[in-house]
Formats: structure tokens, C-alpha cells, sequence
């Protein structure tokens, strides 16, 4: 029986992800060589939410594109079961670009790896930087730390992290940890 244990609800996510979109204005100012880009498959709900703050506060059009990394993880023939892919829609050229590559959660860093290799079919970027709602401490396989969290949470290796958006059909927003 797995136990689950609420971390994170709104209003909270809303003061979090408020405060994250005041950071990325503050170190990207006018967003005019800045796209965004959401991993598949729960960090595009962030991803989105994220872009439509940042259109609201700064007035900019903040190109956002979703990236499926699917086919680049190291152990997608590994496993019993088959992936399934999710849909890519980066409707821009990366190269020379900043790119925000935003996830909801960052656990053992191998997913943003792979996001990294797939991003070069768009060209290029000047710079990539990752956003998280949530860093997963304690479970890092590979060196790779967010330059914007929401929150850090101390998990064992047993534990997960589950997000539930309203847009995947959920009630309201929650984040679990499942023991």
C-alpha cells in the first residue's frame, strides 16, 4: 500500500511560480533572444503557466515550444515495457537562443540529459538553463542542478514526487510524495 503525503497546493504553487517568473525577468529582462521550452510529459503544464505570467507581466510573446526527449533517455532499451512518446512541437530554431528548458520535477537528471540531446535537432543555443517546480534532493545520478526551483525536497530513493494538474483533468493542483 503506498502512502501519499501532500507537499504542495495552491495558493502556494501560485506564490512559487509567481516568484519564479519575477526571477526569470529579472535575469532575462526583455525576453528578446529567450524561448522556452517545456519537457513532456508534466512540465509543459508549468512550461505553460509560466509563459502566460510572463506575457502578462512583461507584455512580451515568449516563443514556448514542448520537447519529448522520449527516444534520447539511456535507458530507453532497458526496459520490460516499451516508452510511449509524447509530442514535439518546437515551432522555432534554437540556435544562439537562451533557452528556459522548465520540468516539474528534477530527480535523477537523466530525463533534462536527454532534453539536452534532443534540443540540438533545433540548432544550437547560446545558453540553456533549467527550471523546476520541484528538485528532488538525494536522488542526482548525473551533476545537473536547476538555476530556478520552486522547492527542495528531501526524498529517499523509494519515494516519488507526483504532480496533478487541473489540465491533465485533476480536480485541483497537488503535489504528492508516494512512499
Amino acid at each position: 500500500m503506498s502512502i501519499k503525503r501532500l507537499i504542495l497546493s495552491s495558493p502556494l504553487l501560485e506564490i512559487m511560480t509567481s516568484r519564479l517568473c519575477q526571477e526569470l525577468i529579472e535575469n532575462h529582462q526583455d525576453f528578446d533572444n529567450t524561448v522556452i521550452m517545456g519537457l513532456q510529459p508534466r512540465g509543459i503544464f508549468f512550461a505553460e503557466r509560466v509563459v502566460a505570467e510572463l506575457r502578462e507581466r512583461t507584455g512580451r510573446n515568449i516563443p514556448l515550444g514542448h520537447l519529448d526527449a522520449t527516444f534520447y533517455r539511456d535507458d530507453f532499451r532497458r526496459r520490460d515495457s516499451p516508452l510511449l512518446p509524447n509530442k514535439t512541437n518546437v515551432p522555432f530554431l534554437i540556435e544562439g537562443k537562451r533557452v528556459i528548458l522548465i520540468d516539474d520535477v528534477l530527480a535523477s537528471g537523466r530525463m533534462v540529459r536527454a532534453a539536452l540531446d534532443a534540443m540540438t535537432a533545433f540548432g544550437r543555443p547560446k545558453m540553456v538553463e533549467l527550471m523546476v517546480l520541484i528538485d528532488r534532493r538525494y536522488n542526482r545520478e548525473l551533476p545537473i542542478e536547476p538555476d530556478y526551483f520552486g522547492m527542495k525536497v528531501n526524498t529517499l530513493e523509494s519515494q516519488r514526487v507526483l504532480v496533478e494538474w487541473k489540465e491533465q483533468g485533476f480536480e485541483a493542483d497537488h503535489i504528492w510524495m508516494v512512499d
